[in-house]
């Protein structure tokens, strides 16, 4: 499987940037607004919508249209790992429906001091197979962009330097 990987430093506690990551409302705080993400669901493992606090067996259905562009892309992810131990935490989200073969994402949290470093590991198929390879090299630039923006967008929110989204969904720059 190609693999993309992305991190950055963060200057906020580690309980600070799980509390913040591994809720739903934060990959909506921080996904680009390009991306026309839309959360579908999100059911936990009790079958429970809405449920508090993310665990294994949590299905979350989104919906995307990047660039306003062509049909909704429909995507559900199962959370198949969690854990939270004294300096570390990650959680791992596998597709189990969605535009490509296989993906596997690892969000990973490492305490630093007063810091945390932030670590999306991501595992992918591309559709089609070996039919896809040429395509490769443009899906890397789009996970570039689309991380680079949600590690940027995140640290901006955690250090104080961005303002929760007003009603109209856009984010505001703080001062």
């Amino acid at each position: 499987m190609a693999t993309y990987e992305r991190r950055t430093t963060i200057d906020a506690p580690l309980a600070d940037v799980w509390e913040f990551s591994a809720d739903v409302s934060g990959l909506e705080a921080v996904t680009p607004n390009w991306l026309g993400l839309r959360v579908e669901s999100v059911i936990g493992s009790d079958g429970n919508l809405d449920p508090d606090g993310l665990e294994v067996g949590t299905e979350i259905s989104l919906s995307m249209r990047p660039f306003g562009v062509g049909p909704r892309q429909y995507w559900t992810s199962l959370i198949t790992e969690v854990e939270r131990r004294e300096g570390v935490a990650y959680f791992r989200d596998e597709m189990v429906h969605g535009p490509f073969d296989r993906w596997v994402h690892t969000h990973s949290f490492f305490a630093d001091g007063d810091r945390t470093i932030l670590r999306d590991h991501v595992a992918y198929e591309l559709p089609l197979g070996p039919l896809a390879e040429p395509a490769s090299p443009f899906s890397l630039l789009g996970f570039e962009a689309m991380f680079r923006e949600r590690h940027r967008a995140t640290k901006a929110r955690l250090e104080g330097r961005l303002r929760p989204r007003d009603s109209t969904g856009e984010a505001n720059k703080g001062t």
